[in-house]
């Protein structure tokens, strides 16, 4: 391959690149946003400054493509938490621990730079600023974009063997293939209302020895809001808050404060009384999760991907998001080392994307669908998933063998039929009735 363009540089498109710079003679990321130090939340990202997550799987994803990724971002300030550094309650009540769980606290612009610059370092990778504009196409294939330089209004075109979607869910793919002839895949959308704030705290001697809390409310439960605490670096808390429909959270840091204080989880409301609330409240809303389905389609040009928030987004409550873009990354990768000809439709790549998607999406959608402003559509069985899923979260509060399986599926490490096999259900049953 000669030359691959890939359309936004945020993680979705680094991991592509990245993995492109093994195949690629020229990787060039065309990106419309500023990308410095001294713009760390930019337009293109406006939940930028929201809590993000790196499940265990994204992590390791990275570690293998960027080697002492995690020793850089610790060096810098980021906090790995492990085992009982991690704690997890619902409708709060506090889950038992698991010993191998792992995460890494850290801010999006931090990940992001230091990611940036080792995806950059690669050999034939650069950067572009500058707005796609349309695919350029010939015959049944897609041989490049068209896109406008930041610096000027002079559209110019980029030749490439491979286009690789990576602008998020603000992407106008639907209307390039339009353009170019060819029919969109359908969108699939889910309401979901949500809303979600959050603020930094200043981190003193306060929970020694805790460096990531997890707090979600299900829809049975009694409580409104769920909330997520992290340490990350420059000595803080960070700490979100989220909630659906007129419950949204709004800047008011006084109302932060409040609803962070009363909240049922030890921590959340310690933090939110001892430690000093740093600058201001950033609110973010999501109205729907969606996604796209490739697969259906019957035609689709050769020369062309999605990846990241582009194929599908979900409700970031459950921090699937970069993970994912992470999973799409590579699944291009084995399509590419598949020996896929270029001059064909990728169906592989979008049948292992598939696979990712409807993981994350069903483990996401069986837990919204309980919400009471969502409406459907619901999938075949879902009266009894969705029982089969309360009678297992209830296993885990107290069955590590469980919790750590859960948490497996959860950091998409593991496919989720993993926790409908009889051995699973078996276990439930055991733990529930003693």
């Amino acid at each position: 391959m000669r030359r691959a363009v890939v359309l936004g540089g945020s993680i979705a498109g680094l991991g592509a690149a990245r993995v492109l710079s093994e195949h690629a003679d020229e990787v060039v990321i065309v990106e419309p946003d500023e990308l410095s130090a001294s713009s760390p939340v930019r337009p293109g990202v406006p939940q930028g400054s929201q809590v993000h997550a790196v499940l265990s799987m994204g992590s390791d994803l990275l570690e293998r493509w960027l080697p002492g990724l995690t020793d850089e971002l610790a060096a810098e300030g980021a906090i790995p938490g492990y085992g009982d550094r991690i704690e997890h309650y619902v409708d709060g009540v506090r889950k038992v621990g698991v010993p191998s769980e792992y995460t890494i606290g850290l801010t999006r612009p931090l990940l992001e730079t230091h990611v940036r610059r080792r995806v950059l370092a690669a050999e034939g990778v650069r950067l572009v600023r500058g707005r796609a504009l349309a695919l350029v196409a010939e015959g049944e294939r897609v041989t490049g974009v068209e896109y406008v330089p930041h610096d000027t209004q002079e559209p110019r075109t980029l030749a490439a063997d491979l286009v690789v979607d990576a602008t998020g869910r603000g992407t106008r793919l639907d209307r390039w293939l339009s353009a170019a002839g060819w029919t969109p895949p359908a969108l699939e959308r889910m309401n979901l209302q949500l809303g979600y704030a959050t603020a930094l705290f200043k981190s003193g001697e306060e929970l020694p020895g805790l460096n990531v809390v997890q707090a979600i409310s299900t829809p049975q439960g009694p409580y409104r809001d769920s909330f997520a605490a992290v340490r990350v670096e420059g000595r803080r808390w960070m700490v979100v808050l989220s909630a659906y429909g007129e419950d949204r959270p709004t800047r008011d840091r006084e109302e932060f404060l409040r609803r962070c204080g009363a909240a049922p989880v030890p921590p959340i409301a310690e933090i939110a009384q001892q430690c000093t609330l740093e600058g201001e409240v950033a609110t973010y809303t999501m109205a729907d999760s969606r996604r796209r389905h490739f697969t259906a389609l019957s035609r689709f040009p050769a020369g062309l991907v999605a990846v990241g928030d582009a194929v599908a987004s979900f409700n970031p409550v459950y921090g699937q998001g970069m993970t994912s873009a992470l999973l799409h990354a590579s699944c291009l990768s084995a399509h590419l080392r598949s020996g896929a000809p270029l001059n064909e439709p990728a169906w592989d790549y979008f049948r292992r994307v598939q696979v990712i998607v409807d993981a994350a999406w069903g483990i996401s959608t069986l837990l919204d669908l309980a919400l009471p402003h969502v409406d459907g559509p619901y999938p075949r069985g879902y009266r009894f998933a969705r029982w089969y899923s309360e009678q297992l979260g209830r296993a885990t509060f107290t069955d590590p063998g469980l919790h750590r399986l859960f948490l497996e599926v959860a950091h998409m490490r593991k496919h989720p039929r993993v926790l409908s096999r009889p051995a699973t259900m078996l276990a439930v049953a055991r733990t529930l009735l003693g």
